[in-house]
């Protein structure tokens, strides 16, 4: 710990935050990130995960629920209740896994088989612990937990209260192939949240990146579908051939293209919106001898703060019809299936300034933002319900004892990085539910 972090802070709201950071020791991090891994929850069954933040942080002195969206899937929360004079603010980390952990489900599209770090089971490996989800998200999510749990220990007094929330549903996904209800992804969690009243004047939302981001991008996403002739191989010779798969590549690789184009128009600020071809589905697999009718195609299309969906669909259809042009022939159409706004905070907002001046506090220079950012957060449903909102979390692990690939960098956190983010995390939440309101009144509020 060095006083310089402190810097910046009053000496009454220094010494609270050291109080709480002493209940920060790797020991008790590592066993928070373990327990989280070890509970699987991939996106629409975090109930039994939600069950354990709640009991965990209730044991801690916190006032905890779990708040089911239905038999399977739940959000849990914690509030540390203040005087009533100061701000609210929420510390918030999603829990559900991009993957699920069983080779029924992840393979082959993960690769030919499931490592041990694609598995809810923690590994430790002295500072780094890896398992499913073990930095993005539950890294995170374990450092709320530690940020909540320390500030109850300290007995710090509070003038507003102290929300810390763990949304089921936030990766971006539809449902999967199980259960009755089809949203379970997108921010739905974090959505519910808000609409049961789980509601405060502020928010941090802990997510990779170390940090301070204000906006990010949203996403549409679409369905192409390109069409061509079912016939049979038997009779290719003989009868008009227009294969809709082969055509379907063509397409794929016209977008693959367009997507590079489409992220310079619209790099700016500290986001690069990118696009992908994600999906095939066309044709029977059983019955290779005839060509299928219709091959569709899923496409993610990030967009700016300062694109609408409604005008990424304009210019994504306005490409559709250019390709057309130059495939003669091609009979391709697109439905937007899912759009969710990006959005930015105001950098004069009080959250913005105090989560920055941290920052810099820890790393003794002016902050550093991360450009060329392309991921999508549930800090678009908080913003976009009115919740000033900035992003803090951890960078990716480097150095291990293995290579770090996309599946790795979400699945290994390291002990050391976690401490620093919560240690970050106790200190903004400290110097804002701590104030009057008053104290915030012009800033932003």
């Amino acid at each position: 710990m060095s006083a310089d972090e402190l810097e910046g802070l009053d000496t009454r709201r220094a010494a609270w935050v050291q109080d709480a950071w002493r209940h920060v020791t790797d020991d008790r991090l590592r066993e928070l990130i373990t327990g989280l891994v070890d509970i699987a929850s991939p996106t629409g069954d975090e109930g039994p995960l939600a069950e354990h933040i709640a009991a965990t942080l209730t044991a801690a002195g916190c006032r905890a629920r779990v708040q089911p969206l239905d038999d399977r899937q739940a959000n849990a929360w914690a509030r540390l209740d203040g005087d009533g004079t100061g701000p609210d603010l929420m510390l918030y980390a999603p829990i559900d896994t991009l993957t699920v952990g069983e080779e029924s489900e992840d393979l082959p599209w993960i690769g030919p088989e499931l490592r041990d770090d694609m598995r809810p089971r923690a590994t430790v490996y002295d500072d780094l612990v890896t398992g499913l989800g073990a930095s993005n998200p539950k890294g995170h999510a374990a450092c709320v937990m530690m940020a909540a749990e320390a500030i109850a220990l300290a007995g710090i007094p509070l003038t507003g209260d102290l929300v810390a929330a763990f949304g089921a549903g936030g990766m971006p996904t539809n449902a999967r192939p199980v259960g009755t209800r089809r949203n379970t992804g997108q921010g739905v969690g974090c959505s519910f949240l808000l609409e049961q009243g789980v509601w405060t004047d502020y928010a941090v939302i802990a997510k990779p990146g170390w940090t301070v981001s204000w906006d990010e991008v949203g996403l549409v996403w679409f369905e192409v579908t390109v069409r061509g002739t079912h016939t049979y191989a038997g009779s290719r010779h003989r009868l008009p051939y227009d294969n809709a798969i082969v055509r379907a590549g063509e397409v794929a690789r016209y977008l693959e293209e367009w997507f590079v184009e489409y992220a310079d128009r619209h790099t700016a600020g500290t986001v690069a919106p990118q696009g992908i071809v994600s999906s095939v589905r066309g044709g029977w697999p059983r019955m290779a001898a005839v060509t299928p009718a219709a091959c569709t195609l899923m496409v993610d299309l990030r967009i700016s703060p300062d694109t609408t969906p409604m005008q990424a669909k304009r210019e994504f259809m306005a490409a559709v019809d250019a390709m057309r042009d130059k495939m003669p022939g091609l009979d391709v159409s697109a439905d937007m299936v899912v759009a969710i706004a990006g959005t930015r905070t105001d950098p004069d907002s009080w959250v913005r300034r105090s989560a920055t001046a941290a920052w810099e506090a820890f790393e003794g220079r002016e902050h550093e933002a991360i450009l060329g950012n392309s991921g999508a957060t549930d800090a678009n449903i908080l913003r976009g319900r009115g919740i000033p909102t900035v992003r803090v979390g951890m960078p990716k692990v480097t150095e291990a004892p293995f290579d770090i690939d996309f599946a790795r960098g979400m699945n290994t956190v390291s002990v050391r990085a976690m401490e620093k983010l919560t240690r970050h995390l106790i200190r903004t939440a400290v110097d804002t539910v701590t104030r009057s309101r008053d104290e915030l009144e012009g800033k932003a509020v």
